[in-house]
C-alpha cells in the first residue's frame, strides 16, 4: 500500500537535509520528481541520486519567498509530469534566535513569507490542479514546534502552528475533491541548519534529556511517515497532524 509507482511528487526545499531524503526516499518507493530548491549544485546532486533509482526528475532552481516563483514551480511541475499526485511543502527555517522583544518585526515577516506564505502560493497552484483532478496528497512540513510554547524562536513556533491550522482547514475545504491534507512535526532532527546545536554533544544531549527516546533524529527517519502521508497506506488519513518527535511532546 506503500508502493508509489507511477506517481508523481513535487519536494519543496530538496537540495539538503529533510527534503532531500524525502525526494529521495520519495523515488525509493517508486515516485517519479519534481524537486526544488534554492542552490542548484545541490538540488543537481539529487537529481542525479532520483535518476540512479530509475525515476525521472525535474529540476526547478525557485526562491519560495517569491510568489511568482511559487506559481512557476507549481505550473512547472504540473506541466512536466502531466499532472501531480503528492505535494510536499518542505521549504522553511529560521534565522533568528533570541528574546522576542529584540524581534525585528522584518526577521518576523521574513519567516513567515518562508514557512507560510510559500505554503500558501504553491499550495494554491497545485490545489486548484489537484482538486480538478479530484485526487492527491499534500504533506506540510511542520515541527513541533508549532504545537508547543517556543521561548527564543517566537517567530518560528507561530509560523508552524500557522501550517498547523491551514492543513486542518484545506483538509475540510479539498475533501470532498477527493485531495488529502497532513502535517508532518518532526521533533529534533539532524539538519545543517541546526548543526551548531546537534554538534555539541553535551548541549545536544541536554536538548533531549525529557524526550522518550533520549536522542536527535537522522533525516532518513521522515522518510517512513512521509512515504505513509503519501500513499493509499494513509488513504483514510487527513487534517491530521502526524508528530515524529521521539516522544518529545508526550513529556
Amino acid at each position: 500500500m506503500s508502493d508509489l509507482t507511477g506517481k508523481t511528487a513535487l519536494v519543496t526545499g530538496a537540495s539538503r537535509g529533510i527534503g532531500r531524503a524525502l525526494a529521495v526516499g520519495l523515488a525509493r518507493v517508486g515516485a517519479a520528481r519534481g524537486v526544488s530548491g534554492g542552490a542548484e549544485a545541490r538540488v543537481e546532486q539529487v537529481r542525479g541520486e532520483v535518476e540512479a533509482l530509475g525515476r525521472k526528475a525535474v529540476v526547478v532552481v525557485a526562491d519560495v519567498t517569491d510568489p511568482a516563483a511559487c506559481a512557476r514551480l507549481g505550473e512547472e511541475a504540473v506541466k512536466a509530469f502531466g499532472g501531480l499526485d503528492i505535494l510536499v511543502n518542505n521549504a522553511g527555517g529560521s534565522s533568528y534566535m533570541g528574546p522576542f522583544t529584540d524581534l525585528r518585526f522584518s526577521g518576523w515577516e521574513k519567516t513567515m513569507r518562508l514557512n507560510v506564505d510559500s505554503i500558501v502560493h504553491l499550495s494554491q497552484v497545485v490545489g486548484r490542479h489537484m482538486v480538478e483532478c479530484g485526487s492527491g496528497s499534500v504533506i506540510n512540513v511542520a515541527s513541533v514546534a508549532g504545537l508547543t510554547a517556543t521561548p527564543s524562536l517566537a517567530a518560528y513556533g507561530a509560523s508552524k502552528a500557522a501550517v498547523i491550522s491551514l492543513t486542518k482547514t484545506l483538509a475540510l475545504e479539498w475533501g470532498p475533491a477527493g485531495v488529502r491534507v497532513n502535517a508532518l512535526c518532526p521533533g529534533w532532527t539532524r539538519t545543517d541548519l541546526n548543526k551548531d546545536l546537534w554538534d555539541n554533544e553535551e548541549l545536544a544531549a541536554m536538548m533531549v534529556a525529557n524526550q522518550g527516546l533520549k536522542r536527535w533524529a537522522d533525516v532518513e527517519e521522515m522518510v517512513g511517515p512521509t512515504v505513509f502521508l503519501a500513499s493509499e497506506a494513509s488513504s483514510y488519513v487527513t487534517g491530521q497532524t502526524l508528530v515524529v518527535d521521539g516522544g518529545q511532546t508526550a513529556a
